[in-house]
């Protein structure tokens, strides 16, 4: 396809799969991938990439999808010709995988950013040889996650040489289905477009994608000239030929042609990848920061020309761009948003060991991070509180709670894995068992309390709302097939009048997802800042 711009499926709700493999089975020889623009091997760490490398073009799409829209408050003309600019692309059609259920409500929208040299304004960022032209390039790939409530975001980002199982993908120059196979994350949009990037993340993640935005260099620059340029602060001066930026130390006002310099610099600091991932994070700290605030949603020819700059830089999805409701309801959210409200995660990673200049995510703590998302652990009812006392209720922790899991399916070790999930929440597993029906396994989980145990079902609720799907507790306990001790991290459980509380058991069946995760490991908080961050001298 010539056109280089992507776009986004739509809804989930209205997605379409390929049930009978209509397409047929076929191998199809994938394009030649655009250049690497790796560093020599062994340095992995000093660059992790060549001058194209755009994590920061995806985050500042962040400016139309939750803040540009506000325009429609000032007038529905203002409105009208800013979507009226956007790059549309329904993909919809060309997602083949099974997706995942939305079961929270949240909003995710993937970014893209993509190093084009097509395009007016591009083209003087690199040349467009033969093998860039063979094959399109992402090299950010950013899952923003709105909460349910819609008061907090966090960005997800994928390091583009990330090793992963890419899932059957309709290749877009043939447009006949590749089949599974390992490969770099950034090869899925190379082959198979947007549509497989959506595909290969919601099949590793579990993470339901409703809709996608990309931005290119040029778009880039637009966006932060009409925001009248963002502030930074150095702790050294800069000047590096490679990125034509020379800055002085302290604090510089960056127009969007500098800016694209500083988001593109290597030759800084320790050199390191991170340091500069760490960089472009609180950079679009400081977009987030005066994309929201007062002075540009008050100021409206202001706000109109970040509007028009930001609709005619981005390629989205019909489903997004063209559901006012739902563009509106995004950035009155992000109004809200405090600077502590938005955080840049990157994936857990590590050195891949067949191939030093290659990187795997590491477990457990990246599927931690997914199931963090999938479940909005941030947004929790307040729990119940233990009744038949005359004191004062007190919410009720996973620490007070005791717990006996039991395995209700046929997968051997389920109940180890599911305490030592409900272990790292904060629960104490007391004994883990088997309980099966004479044939099959159990369909759906359950969980049990003693008939004479007064507070069972406040204990027991703790624990249902931490599982996924939820599940409401049941008056009366079984008997296990077979018992065995779990040795608990967790000091045993004691209530507020200091008895020992009563033992809930989880009786683990086919439907079960997992434990919602609250606590998330240290190496994920060491690869999270926020926006609140972005004052920090870099």
């Amino acid at each position: 396809m010539s056109d280089h711009r992507s776009a986004t499926v739509q809804d989930r709700r209205t997605a379409q799969t390929d049930p009978g493999g209509m397409r047929g089975p076929r191998r199809a020889a994938a394009p030649p991938p655009p250049p690497d623009d790796q560093p020599p091997r062994g340095r992995r760490a000093k660059s992790g990439g060549g001058p194209g490398k755009m994590r920061i073009l995806a985050w500042v799409s962040i400016g139309l999808t939750s803040v540009a829209v506000a325009g429609t408050l000032t007038g529905y003309t203002l409105y009208r010709d800013a979507m009226g600019a956007i790059n549309k692309k329904n993909v919809n059609e060309k997602i083949l995988n099974p997706r995942p259920a939305n079961s929270t409500g949240a909003l995710n929208i993937l970014l893209v950013g993509s190093d084009t040299r097509e395009g007016k304004g591009n083209a003087r960022y690199g040349q467009l040889d033969a093998r860039r032209d063979a094959g399109k390039r992402t090299d950010t790939i950013i899952l923003m996650h709105i909460s349910p409530n819609r008061d907090g975001a966090k960005l997800i980002s994928f390091p583009r040489d990330s090793m992963v199982d890419i899932p059957r993908c309709e290749n877009e120059a043939t447009q006949t289905v590749m089949a599974p196979h390992r490969g770099m994350i950034n090869s899925a949009y190379n082959e198979g477009g947007i549509a497989c990037t959506i595909s290969t993340l919601e099949t590793l993640t579990g993470i339901p994608i409703q809709h996608f935005a990309e931005v290119d260099f040029s778009g880039f620059k637009n966006i932060v000239d009409a925001l009248g340029g963002i502030e930074i602060c150095l702790k050294s001066g800069v000047n590096d030929k490679k990125s034509k930026l020379t800055l002085p130390p302290g604090r510089s006002l960056l127009d969007g042609e500098k800016a694209l310099g500083f988001v593109r610099l290597r030759n800084y600091g320790d050199g390191s990848d991170i340091q500069r991932i760490r960089r472009q994070q609180l950079f679009l700290g400081k977009v987030v920061a005066k994309a929201t605030s007062s002075e540009l949603l008050t100021n409206v020819p202001k706000l109109s020309g970040f509007i028009k700059a930001a609709g005619q830089s981005v390629t989205m999805d019909p489903g997004l761009a063209d559901d006012p409701e739902k563009l509106i309801q995004i950035a009155q959210s992000a109004a809200k948003m405090t600077a502590g409200d938005v955080k840049f995660i990157t994936v857990p990673w590590g050195a891949d060991p067949t191939d030093r200049n290659r990187v795997v995510w590491r477990q457990p703590a990246a599927n931690d991070l997914f199931n963090m998302i999938k479940t909005d652990v941030e947004i929790v009812d307040p729990e119940p509180t233990p009744t038949g006392s005359a004191k004062p209720k007190v919410a009720l922790k996973p620490e007070q709670v005791e717990v006996q899991v039991l395995n209700g399916t046929n997968t051997v070790g389920k109940a180890r894995e599911v305490a030592d999930q409900l272990t790292k929440e904060g629960f104490r597993v007391v004994s883990l068992g088997n309980y099966k029906p004479a044939t099959g396994a159990v369909p759906k989980s359950e969980l049990r309390y003693g008939k004479k145990a007064a507070t069972g079902a406040d204990y027991a609720s703790v624990v249902g709302k931490s599982a996924t799907p939820s599940i409401t507790p049941i008056k009366g306990a079984v008997k296990p097939l077979t018992t065995e001790t779990y040795t608990s991290t967790v000091p045993p459980a004691k209530t507020t009048d200091g008895t020992k509380p009563p033992v809930v058991q989880l009786i683990v069946g086919d439907d079960w997802k997992g434990v919602k995760v609250t606590k998330v490991s240290q190496e994920v908080e060491q690869n999270t800042v926020t926006a609140k961050q972005s004052n920090v001298c870099t």
